[in-house]
């Protein structure tokens, strides 16, 4: 099987101080293609912030910062964005200089300030933890050897991480930074875990398996209560818990695939017609971000209501992995080549 790899992929909804992060043919779907995309002034850039290394981004509302990660010379390197000035306030590496440790996916619990990074090493994947006061990792935990999937869930408090190679998805307590259950997914003709997206509200965990299917996975019961076909080769995940929609891109179709949670039915694709390395929603406006992983690339911005490519904007080489913070309307995504953050606004300036 393929593996792509990507950028955490995490839909964060702001609701009375909690942030959340996180079917059914495709042949029964409506299909929207863009072959034109319109730009438009409420999306704009505002800032590039220059960072040592990037390839992942995400971000904690209730502190308005934002961790910038990266790999080089098989260690990992964070740097901390303050939101407010759009300024790196601080930067630190970590991995052991032996076995080293090339970061995979990043996401946060605002809850607890807590930042975690999954990562690949020579004995292994690795799950960091990192203090987000002390800005110190506290912990390693033991996971699958390739991890392809990271999402948290604020309100249990639990990390649930897919594991590519094991075709499993490993259930971790944010509370004592233990494995909890190991959740079989996957495999055969469905194919390996790829992306990881999750619906606080319900307790629902989606993941994407690149053989066409995306796992529907119980929260409360740790078992997969449903296994949908999907056209292509899914790969990353998002979700909007306040219209409880999962969007799944799809690296053959060059599409995202629109689902919905209640009914567990597709029930559009929008076709963008570019390679797609990152996604992310913001539930507040129903808007989802893409970012195509060209030079130079670009941001392609999503109506939630209509399905369709309302604008698309310039960015830097080789973005990936958009991240949004609905509290101040803004979309943060990490440019590859050119080691930098891009800031949008998604507000009239």
């Amino acid at each position: 099987m393929r593996l792509i790899w990507r950028t955490t992929i995490s839909a964060t909804i702001a609701i009375s101080g909690l942030t959340p992060t996180v079917v059914a043919t495709a042949a029964s779907a409506a299909t929207t293609t863009s072959t034109a995309y319109a730009t438009t002034s409420t999306i704009r850039v505002v800032a590039t912030i220059p960072v040592s290394t990037v390839g992942l981004v995400t971000t904690n509302p209730l502190t308005n910062t934002i961790y910038a990660v990266g790999g080089s010379s098989f260690m990992c390197t964070v740097s901390v964005i303050n939101g407010r000035t759009n300024t790196v306030t601080a930067s630190f590496t970590f991995g052991d200089p032996v076995t080293g440790f090339t970061p995979a996916e990043a996401a946060v619990n605002p809850r607890t300030g807590i930042i975690y990074i999954t990562g690949m090493t020579s004995v292994g994947g690795m799950m960091a933890v990192i203090s987000g006061r002390t800005n110190t990792v506290t912990a390693m935990i033991p996971i699958g050897t390739t991890p392809t999937g990271l999402g948290v869930n604020p309100l249990t408090n639990t990390i649930y991480v897919a594991n590519h190679t094991e075709d499993t998805v490993s259930v971790i307590s944010g509370r004592t930074n233990t494995v909890t259950a190991t959740i079989p997914v996957g495999g055969g003709n469905l194919g390996d875990p790829q992306g990881l997206g999750l619906n606080p509200l319900t307790k629902t965990i989606y993941v994407a398996l690149d053989g066409g299917a995306l796992a529907v996975i119980s929260g409360r019961k740790n078992t997969v209560t449903a296994t949908i076909g999907l056209s292509g080769f899914p790969d990353a995940v998002a979700t909007d818990p306040l219209t409880d929609t999962i969007y799944v891109t799809n690296a053959d179709d060059l599409a995202v695939q629109v689902i919905s949670g209640r009914t567990n039915t597709e029930v559009a694709e929008t076709g963008l017609g570019v390679p797609i390395t990152g996604i992310a929603t913001d539930p507040l406006t129903n808007t989802i971000y893409l970012t195509d992983g060209f030079e130079p690339g670009n941001v392609s911005v999503i109506s939630g209501q209509t399905n369709t490519v309302v604008a698309t904007v310039p960015v830097g080489n080789f973005p990936r992995g958009p991240a949004t913070d609905q509290l101040t309307g803004t979309i943060y995504e990490a440019n590859g080549g050119d080691h930098t953050v891009t800031v949008l606004s998604s507000r009239r300036a």
